[in-house]
């Protein structure tokens, strides 16, 4: 490892014992990954809140959870400050507003929730509260290092804004934004983000639910971490569309960048985004790979709903004036609990167009800071729908319902009757 000065001051301790750890272990990463030297951060994405894998810790020490947990030393080091150079957002945290008969998280998770996101704060962490921070206010630019471990972000990020990052997980992100340093390594090098595999896009998708398709039907198809760049006769898509996309694709495969002929920055044509190297495959996506993975998602063709979720990755609040237009002046079926994601200021905004009592009227909720992964489900839910392929496939590891899939419309229209249709 080449260490500068500044570096070797931090992993001597000149910084404090928590900097000391957390560059400690950006120092065993950057071996393990091979990487020589550490390159500076200067956005940072966290997983802050109680979230329950912090339960393992047994403690109700904040900063004796954090070494643990975190900067992963038994040393106990107190969180002072995160690096200054950097700016940091906390992801989605664990929301708990009580909401009766509604939600699993109780008054003591409410309670450390709230006392451990203050901490956070006092360390410089802004809380977003939500899964599209790119959205609100965390733009690294080109160029820029930025960690992450929401993995739609970190694809968002690095493809259609050129900023550079990897998929590093939840306790590299910490420690980096506590020492400032993460390994040189994977994307944070230009010729690591040069395309592998040319992809030919024949399915036409218009809506956010294709794209949200095709990132499933593609990532179906790609190698272990491919870099594609996508061509076709397809209509511009805009950031919502690419959103959905970029989350579908990243829950499918090993994917962390992709570029876009024409749109992304790096792909202003095929060999601007090869970068001189030979194509390592080709895939073409057709309307039957797409086909396919809807019916993948959704094997069951008509039942009662119990339980609806939208909004994975966070809503925007064009797509919260749509919903509102939608259920204007309609009733939700009494069977069927139907909760809306989306971020404080979205909320904010839908708050003040009128759209949040547009849909709690017609009786959903408008919910921010979480979603279902992190927050639990209601009790008693057998059946549950998503517009969402990324929250569909969460759902298998957290939930026995029964699952559908289907478009932001189809969601709508079985949340008005009750029951699910097809597609």
């Amino acid at each position: 490892m080449e260490l500068t000065d500044t570096q070797k001051a931090i992993l001597d301790g000149e910084g404090g014992r928590a900097p000391q750890k957390a560059m400690a272990l950006i120092v065993r990463y950057a071996g393990v990954l091979g990487a020589e030297r550490l390159c500076r951060v200067t956005w940072a994405d966290l997983f802050c809140g109680a979230h329950h894998y912090l339960d393992v810790a047994v403690s109700d020490d904040f900063d004796r959870i954090f070494s643990t947990m975190a900067l992963c030393t038994t040393q106990a080091a107190r969180l002072e400050k995160m690096n200054r150079g950097c700016i940091c957002y906390s992801g989605v945290e664990v929301d708990c507003t009580e909401l009766p008969g509604h939600m699993l998280a109780g008054p003591n998770r409410q309670v450390q929730n709230l006392a451990m996101l203050r901490r956070f704060v006092d360390a410089g962490v802004v809380l977003s509260g939500t899964c599209v921070p790119y959205l609100l206010g965390f733009i690294p630019v080109a160029g820029e290092h930025f960690v992450s471990c929401e993995s739609s972000a970190v694809l968002f990020l690095n493809s259609l804004w050129g900023a550079c990052g990897n998929g590093d997980g939840i306790e590299a992100s910490f420690c980096a934004a506590v020492c400032g340093y993460t390994p040189l390594w994977g994307l944070h090098l230009p010729e690591n983000r040069r395309a592998t595999h040319l992809v030919a896009v024949r399915s036409r998708p218009e809506s956010v639910h294709d794209w949200d398709v095709l990132g499933h039907a593609l990532g179906r198809q790609l190698p272990p971490m491919a870099v594609p760049v996508l061509t076709g006769d397809f209509a511009r898509p805009d950031a919502i569309r690419l959103k959905a996309f970029f989350a579908s694709l990243a829950c499918t495969a090993g994917t962390e960048i992709c570029h876009l002929e024409g749109i992304t920055p790096e792909a202003g044509s095929i060999d601007q985004a090869l970068g001189g190297n030979p194509e390592q495959g080709r895939i073409i996506v057709s309307d039957r790979d797409t086909a396919e993975s809807v019916d993948g998602l959704n094997g069951n063709p008509r039942g009662p709903i119990d339980y609806i979720s939208l909004g994975c990755p966070h809503y925007h609040i064009d797509e919260l004036r749509r919903i509102a237009a939608f259920l204007d002046g309609r009733r939700i079926h009494p069977d069927t609990v139907v909760h809306v994601w989306t971020a404080g200021p979205f909320k904010y905004m839908a708050d003040r167009c009128g759209y949040t009592e547009t849909i709690e009227n017609a009786g959903a909720r408008v919910l921010t800071g979480s979603c279902p992964s992190t927050r639990g489900y209601p009790s008693g839910v057998r059946t549950a729908a998503y517009d969402s392929a990324k929250q569909r496939l969460s759902a298998a590891q957290e939930t026995d319902a029964q699952l559908y899939y289907g478009s932001l419309d189809q969601c709508l229209q079985t949340a008005i009757s009750g029951t699910w249709e097809g597609h």
